[in-house]
């Protein structure tokens, strides 16, 4: 039973192996890295590659499992109350940490949705948790809302608070994180019909260098 267990696990450790070589060289920059890549990187042989994995959509994910583990700590909810500025301090503070830390493998994604039923449910599964959470965090704005603006406003966050946004502004507009993170405030609370003054922006810079709000108390 002990030479059954140790074959477990040292074929649990080459597995997790193989998915973390894979997650490297996402982070590295390479989007399209081949098997032998990620054999090499991981430290194991081509074929143990294909004996954890039938293919590389299986591979894409059980990587995006192992991301997942990953992000838990970032993955904190956000309350629901308390005032707007408190409320979008917190969620702008956070839902940026995500999206830059995610960067990296959501480029990746991208390029094999259009080939892959498992890569595209899981980014539209991604997506869709993105905006429930902007309408939770935001459901006092929405809800005094006519159920048609309430409706094209909750696209807007979802939109504004999405990680096209965050790439566009980051690698097009070629902001920093502290900027965009500014833009991605003003623009939530633009859809809302609230201004993002001084105060809010302090909030924002003094949250990521200390903790945000919520959690200071």
């Amino acid at each position: 039973m002990a030479r059954v267990d140790g074959r477990l696990a040292r074929s649990e450790r080459s597995r997790r192996a193989v998915v973390g070589a894979l997650l490297d060289l996402f982070e590295a920059g390479d989007m399209r890295p081949t098997a032998a890549q990620i054999a090499q990187r991981a430290g194991v042989s081509l074929r143990s590659v294909f004996q954890h994995f039938e293919s590389l959509e299986t591979l894409f994910a059980a990587a995006a499992d192992v991301q997942m583990e990953r992000l838990a700590p970032l993955l904190v909810p956000i309350p629901t109350s308390g005032s707007f500025a408190s409320r979008l301090t917190t969620f702008v503070t956070r839902r940026a940490r995500v999206l830059e830390a995610i960067s990296p493998v959501r480029r990746a994604s991208l390029r094999m949705e259009p080939f892959s039923n498992e890569v595209r449910t899981r980014l539209e599964a991604a997506r869709a948790r993105g905006r429930r959470e902007a309408e939770r965090v935001f459901a006092i704005e929405l809800a005094g809302l006519a159920p048609a603006d309430r409706r094209e406003v909750a696209a807007a966050l979802g939109a504004a608070a999405s990680w096209s946004n965050w790439e566009h502004l980051r690698r097009h507009q070629g902001l920093g994180v502290e900027r965009a993170r500014r833009v991605m405030a003003r623009m939530l609370a633009s859809a809302l019909g609230h201004t993002v003054g001084g105060a809010t922006v302090r909030a924002l810079d003094d949250a990521e260098r200390g903790g945000d709000v919520e959690r200071r108390g």
